[in-house]
């Protein structure tokens, strides 16, 4: 009897130290939980609420693989995150225009879905090699009734994210992930507010500052070339004085429009102030950054743009292009930034003065790209002709004297 009791205590000793070691292991799960939700409230941008749930969850749970999906109908999250794009590593995420792709996904469920991982319907959401996962767990992500995106959990372990597993835990994930994705997606909004142009709807000067740091940053880094172009209407004030400022208006929206039709995904487009735009062109030489001035400049001119009374109006631009000076490692940003407008800005005034309705380069070229040895200067180039002038008519006329 006392055999029994002992073999039943034991048993019983077994089944506490094992409901204490699921306990603790709960007990620390939920820690790490709350230090990760803490972390997911208080991020202060999209890009960086990104980033912890691509790394940090995948650190602090131990879990192989971490991918992400996003809804993106007006390519703004796109937007955002190509503003960002020196800062942020966006590795497993991928974005959609439309909800079509998640919806096939989850077929109607809207709560999180485990498994055994199938290569035909997984392997697409995973930047991993076959065979590396062995049971996934994809959790929609809903508000208000919609789904915004998807998040999804790779794993080694087969029985990690065995099906019929609970998904309370992960119910919950996903319920602070999907507001947190929201309200972040709202603050960027308000922020792209600021940092638009109301009337044309192109960026402000304010972006064009942000943005120009970080592309001459990546052209420095990657020693790629960037081109910036000035462009400013011509006789605008002739525009507001004659037909008033709802033409001006309209002529500034049309303007904008036609800058924007000719460039590419990466060129950047700002209003710079009054009738007067900016562009960067990075990864791109002078001569393909004139010729895409050019069609600037034609696709304007071509234009139809009529007064109240009927009236066609002449609309023309003027256009002043630079290239990014090549410098030491030592200079600032901002001092070639300060270089490169002020380059663009006298060709612009060059472009005026020649007639408007041109396109002008900065003809200057950056000490580095200078051709070796000492400069010379146009008073010594004109004070050489003379001397080989000079030489030359001597020989000419001993030449004669000995004809004679």
């Amino acid at each position: 009897m006392s055999g029994h009791l002992q073999s039943e205590n034991y048993s019983l000793r077994q089944q506490l130290e094992s409901l204490l070691h699921e306990a603790r292991r709960n007990e620390d799960k939920m820690r790490r939980f709350d230090q990760l939700q803490r972390q997911l409230i208080g991020a202060d941008s999209l890009p960086e609420l990104i980033r912890l749930l691509l790394s940090e969850y995948k650190l602090a749970f131990g879990v192989e693989f971490v991918a992400l999906a996003l809804v993106d109908h007006e390519y703004e999250i796109t937007r955002i995150l190509e503003s960002e794009c020196d800062k942020t590593d966006c590795g497993g995420l991928t974005l959609h225009p439309s909800t079509a792709p998640l919806e096939a996904l989850y077929q109607g469920r809207t709560g999180p879905s485990l498994g055994a991982f199938d290569a035909t319907i997984h392997q697409a959401l995973f930047d991993s090699a076959p065979g590396e996962i062995a049971s996934v767990a994809l959790l929609p992500l809903m508000r208000h009734g919609e789904l915004i995106g998807s998040l999804h959990f790779g794993s080694a372990d087969p029985g990690r994210y065995a099906e019929g597993c609970g998904t309370d835990f992960l119910e919950r994930l996903t319920e602070i992930i999907a507001i947190c994705l929201e309200n972040a997606l709202s603050q960027e909004q308000l922020k792209l507010l600021g940092m638009t142009d109301a009337l044309t709807g192109v960026n402000n000067r304010r972006y064009f500052d942000h943005r120009c740091q970080i592309e001459v940053s990546q052209s420095r880094r990657q020693r790629r070339p960037l081109v910036c172009m000035l462009l400013d209407i011509d006789k605008f004030k002739r525009i507001n004085d004659t037909y008033g400022h709802q033409t001006g208006d309209d002529a500034l929206m049309s303007t904008a429009a036609a800058i924007q039709s000719q460039l590419r995904a990466g060129d950047t487009l700002a209003r710079f102030g009054g009738e007067e735009f900016v562009v960067l062109l990075p990864h791109t030489d002078m001569h393909p950054a004139r010729q895409i001035a050019e069609r600037i400049r034609c696709c304007i001119a071509a234009k139809e743009l009529h007064a109240p009374n009927g009236e066609p109006i002449n609309l023309t631009i003027s256009i002043g292009l630079s290239l990014l000076p090549v410098e030491n490692h030592t200079a600032k940003n901002q001092a070639l930034i300060e270089r490169m407008l002020a380059a663009a800005d006298k060709a612009l005034y060059r472009a005026k003065h020649e007639g408007r309705n041109r396109v002008v380069c900065d003809d200057s070229l950056p000490d580095e790209a200078a051709p070796a040895g000492p400069a010379i200067s146009p008073k010594h180039l004109l004070k050489t002709a003379q001397k080989a002038a000079l030489a030359a008519l001597n020989i000419l006329k001993r030449t004669l004297a000995l004809s004679k």
